[in-house]
């Protein structure tokens, strides 16, 4: 079978949801008889960064998939790009599935209709897009979007992909009857390495408890929920290391924000920033980590705490974490 997976970006400044794609890219090519390519823009941030350095319009291997990467408009806030749409427009023929992540993105949508128009079935992502909360977020333009867009590309789709229950018990699907499938997020984690790296690197003693943070550094995120908890720790007399690691290219001034609030606080001296990790240096903090914390007010799964679970790591998540019914019968976090 000849798979498109079409996604505004695979940059790992948009985090958690957009890298996903890669991971399931690679576990659907190990599958026997699969033909995986990624349709993506070479966008690399909002704020000014230089575009990725990769090849346009060509393929790209990687892990048995190919990626093809095409050039961002100048308004790279919006991701989007006419040549990977024609390009779509050319080949759709050539395969039998598209599977499209993210609503409310010009490519995404425009993606939609023209598999529609070539007879491509195609399944559509929200990435918790549709969850009322987000909805809130630039409710005027967001329903004429729907109208004039989104709803017809919801009604036109075989499916939607939730990633969790409780995604899809929530989602608007804007008075649609299409069907919606429930697939986790999978997670593949590096080999981790011997205890001590991460409390190494930072110089944590061994015997301090590790609380970690790593995601986006968002107002979504309950940050200002954990900040207060953990200054009531420290004025009683609890000794730890919090560790926040992440960023937002996006929201710099949030991240700031953020920042100065802990540096003004009795967590001053006790917190540090590492910023937005990958790689080894992720692995080994998940690995040394005695706690994984996030609060978030509304996550449609939560990649990182199904990483930090993966890494044997206990984890402490609000409900508004929708993987969090999952993790209480599994007894693996609370």
């Amino acid at each position: 079978m000849r798979v498109l997976q079409i996604v505004p970006s695979i940059s790992l400044v948009y985090g958690g949801p957009s890298q996903m794609v890669k991971g399931l890219s690679a576990a659907l090519s190990n599958e026997p008889g699969m033909d995986v390519t990624i349709l993506t823009t070479n966008s690399n941030g909002d704020t000014g960064e230089a575009p990725l350095d990769v090849p346009l319009d060509r393929p790209v291997e990687e892990n048995g998939y190919q990626i093809r990467y095409f050039r961002c408009s100048p308004f790279r806030r919006y991701k989007f790009s006419l040549d990977l749409l024609q390009w779509l427009s050319e080949h759709a023929s050539e395969y039998e599935i598209a599977h499209i992540h993210a609503l409310f993105s010009p490519v995404s949508s425009a993606a939609a209709t023209i598999a529609r128009q070539k007879r491509l079935p195609y399944i559509m992502r929200p990435l918790g897009t549709l969850d009322p909360a987000d909805l809130r977020k630039k409710r005027q333009l967001k329903r004429i979007y729907t109208a004039l867009w989104e709803k017809g590309n919801i009604k036109g789709a075989a499916a939607i992909h939730f990633t969790s229950s409780i995604e899809a018990k929530i989602s608007d699907r804007f008075g649609t009857d299409t069907p919606g499938v429930i697939v986790p997020l999978g997670v593949q984690l590096p080999q981790l390495p011997e205890p001590g790296m991460a409390r190494e690197n930072l110089n944590i003693p061994a015997d301090k408890p590790l609380i970690l943070y790593m995601s986006r550094i968002d107002p979504k995120k309950g940050l200002d929920l954990l900040i207060p908890a953990l200054e009531t720790l420290v004025n009683e007399n609890f000794d730890f290391e919090f560790v926040l690691a992440g960023g937002n290219p996006q929201n710099t001034a949030y991240v700031e924000q953020i920042k100065q609030q802990i540096q003004s606080s009795t967590l001053a001296s006790c917190t540090q920033f590492p910023g937005f990790v990958r790689g080894a240096e992720k692995a080994a903090l998940l690995r040394d980590a005695d706690l994984f914390v996030l609060p978030s007010y509304y996550e449609n799964f939560g990649i990182a705490v199904a990483e930090a679970i993966a890494s044997g790591t206990p984890v402490v998540i609000s409900t508004g974490v929708y993987i969090w019914e999952e993790i209480q019968k599994a007894a693996a976090g609370w």
